[in-house]
């Protein structure tokens, strides 16, 4: 069992070192376009959710 446990490792370590990683510049890139998007997205349903509530509170 320890020698299949110790083969898997050796297998991901195999994968892993295929993986080709971003750079710090790509990941900090990436992540800037994720932060934007979510708080364009954060503001677009805010306006959406207010006018939404204002409508039904006008209606009851």
């Amino acid at each position: 069992m320890i020698t299949r446990a110790l083969e898997f490792l050796a297998e991901v370590k195999a994968e892993v070192n295929k993986v080709t990683w971003p750079s710090r510049r790509e990941a900090l890139s990436g992540t800037a376009v994720v932060l934007v998007v979510v708080f364009l997205m954060a503001t677009f349903l805010g306006i959406i959710d207010a006018i939404l509530s204002r409508i039904v509170q006008s209606i009851i």
